[in-house]
């Protein structure tokens, strides 16, 4: 396990080792964590894979129609009958039995593994052998029944669509440059032909990686629109700074945190205040991680900020002097709770 999740493990922490860094070769990891989302109130311990495959092949469809590389194959049995059925040449009942025979070879062997080594708490036990099914854990229901499960699910959802992104534009070959909309509220990209595509909600996208805590008190923040705790999405160095930054992306991924209100625009909070000296080494160890977790835009940060950890603490601190000869008030908020990332 990486050391961002031995500090505080929790079943919600594992859940997000699955799903931010298990290995990638298809999307069906994605399709079966929503999968299971769905499946979050059954009363049963033993889903069979009848009972799975609907609500798996829905999640694979659904994304198809927007984005048809699902897997760094070239072909695919599995996705060839989920392309047919949202063509109308099959059915769903037919749809449903491919589900069954070929969409879970892999994915149930391998939905624990990080890092290429299985996690300890398993939500699952793969029981097809003997029961045509797997077997929901205690390590399940104790997070389907958490306050944070709506926030795994968007998370799932935003990484799924990273990775798919990455997969479209060649990453290795293309590297996908990633912005932030303001106004939108979403990560945003440019295909060869300049084409703007919308990625996903930021929130998101990032919310895994703080743990569903703000990046400066370590307070609860949540994904849900309506809720008291809904996530801010703040620039790290002011966006005002964006006509002095000298090209460094302050609209990029490696400048945006989530924050509470509090943090962001309370009484106390750090509006155009440049975060003290001990929040930019935080943000520099966060970038670490993502860097070395090889998540799905690690080339994209090191293309902002340096393609060596030299050169990407030379990057912040540049970023840094750049502030304080504009912005000369610093800002630290008093922590509410433990260090949680």
């Amino acid at each position: 396990m990486s050391k961002f999740y031995e500090l505080n493990p929790s079943n919600e922490n594992y859940w997000r080792a699955i799903i931010l860094f298990g290995r990638n070769v298809a999307s069906y990891k994605f399709a079966l964590a929503k999968a299971l989302y769905d499946l979050r109130e059954t009363k049963s311990e033993l889903i069979t894979l009848e009972e799975l495959a609907p609500y798996f092949a829905k999640h694979i469809c659904e994304h198809l129609k927007s984005n048809d590389k699902q897997a760094t194959s070239k072909t695919s049995k599995y996705l060839d009958y989920c392309r047919q059925y949202n063509l109308g040449e099959i059915s769903k009942s037919d749809l449903t039995e491919a589900t069954r025979r070929f969409g879970f070879n892999n994915v149930i062997d391998a939905f624990h593994n990080v890092h290429n080594k299985n996690i300890d708490n398993r939500f699952f036990y793969d029981e097809r052998k003997t029961n045509d099914g797997i077997r929901l854990s205690d390590n399940f229901f104790h997070v389907a029944e958490s306050d944070s499960f709506y926030d795994l699910n968007q998370e799932t959802e935003a990484r799924w669509r990273l990775v798919e992104t990455a997969w479209e534009l060649g990453v290795s070959k293309n590297v996908v440059q990633i912005e932030y909309d303001q106004q939108a509220e979403t990560l945003i990209t440019k295909s060869e032909k300049m084409r703007r595509i919308e990625i996903t909600s930021s929130r998101n996208a990032l919310n895994g990686y703080q743990k569903g805590k703000c990046f400066y008190c370590f307070r609860e923040i949540s994904l849900e629109k309506l809720s008291e705790n809904l996530a801010d999405v703040d620039h790290f160095f002011p966006h005002r700074l964006k006509e002095c930054s000298d090209g460094k992306p302050v609209d990029g991924i490696s400048n945006l945190v989530l924050a509470c209100k509090e943090c962001n625009r309370g009484a106390n909070g750090k509006f155009d205040r440049i975060p003290t000296l001990k929040l930019l080494e935080r943000l520099h160890k966060r970038n670490e991680y993502l860097i070395s977790s090889h998540h799905p835009l690690r080339e994209t940060l090191m293309l902002q900020t340096g393609l060596n950890e030299k050169s990407r603490i030379r990057f912040l601190q540049d970023a840094y002097d750049c502030s304080n000869l504009t912005i000369v008030h610093k800002w630290e908020p008093q922590q509410v709770n433990h260090i949680g990332f």
